[in-house]
């Protein structure tokens, strides 16, 4: 996968993504991303990005042509037009399942970083496929969502992470939330590792997990419990941890109450 960034900040986007798991993966050719600085694509000395917004108000709008000029650009060395997204808190909601529907319709993403009061509507008409959203807040720049974007698609390619269950073990994966994890020592300040962790038992670890992945979505997301298709679940054992699952949480509430 290659993933372009359009950004007035690329050295804080090389700087974070530079390191720790995704710069490995990209130093070893796993990913490719690149960053274009939109102010290299102005026409004027200044290097200017901005002006003020017609019908008046506060701040500035970024222009349509620098970004259209550094669109084009890209477009030229990708050698096709990129699935461009425009990161706006205008968008859809970003998810894992958005993550899976971007990663298995695209090879080439191009993500646009937005600053000001936003930019020109007329650059999203022409040039924009998609808008998207990392929540319902805003942020000063569209640096971090565009990271944020960039390191959820890249960890799910082939090579970056050592096994795909890396991934398809953690949270929202399949819609629950991941259960807890431990590490040594056995004890710390007084609170012991679960027992069934240390028995050896890898069978009993596995039901342990998936019984505490289902209860702590209950407890902590019931949004995404109410939206589980439950209906997946088909063996007796399977079952079973669930009824397990949905009994210790009623327990717990009532012991809450």
């Amino acid at each position: 996968m290659r993933i372009d960034i359009m950004t007035l900040f690329p050295d804080a986007i090389e700087a974070m993504m530079g390191q720790s798991i995704i710069g490995r993966a990209r130093d070893r050719g796993f990913i490719r991303l690149y960053t274009h600085q939109i102010r290299e694509y102005t026409t004027n000395k200044q290097m200017q990005v901005d002006d003020y917004p017609y019908g008046g108000g506060r701040g500035a709008v970024m222009q349509a042509d620098p970004l259209y000029r550094c669109w084009e650009h890209v477009c030229g060395e990708v050698g096709e037009r990129p699935y461009t997204i425009y990161m706006s808190p205008c968008g859809r909601t970003f998810t894992q399942e958005v993550a899976k529907e971007l990663r298995a319709a695209h090879e080439n993403i191009l993500l646009v970083c937005g600053h000001y009061e936003g930019v020109d509507q007329r650059f999203i008409d022409e040039c924009v496929d998609e808008e998207l959203s990392m929540g319902d807040f805003v942020l000063t720049g569209g640096e971090i969502p565009a990271m944020a974007v960039a390191d959820c698609l890249f960890r799910m390619e082939e090579g970056v992470l050592p096994e795909e269950s890396c991934y398809t073990d953690e949270s929202h994966w399949n819609g629950l939330l991941e259960y807890p994890q431990y590490s040594r020592p056995e004890q710390w300040h007084g609170r012991k590792v679960p027992a069934i962790l240390l028995s050896g038992n890898h069978g009993g670890v596995d039901d342990w997990r998936r019984k505490e992945s289902y209860k702590r979505t209950m407890a902590r997301r019931p949004d995404l419990w109410a939206r589980f298709d439950q209906s997946t679940i088909k063996t007796k054992h399977d079952k079973k941890i669930l009824q397990q699952a949905k009994d210790e949480f009623a327990a717990q509430q009532e012991n809450e109450e």
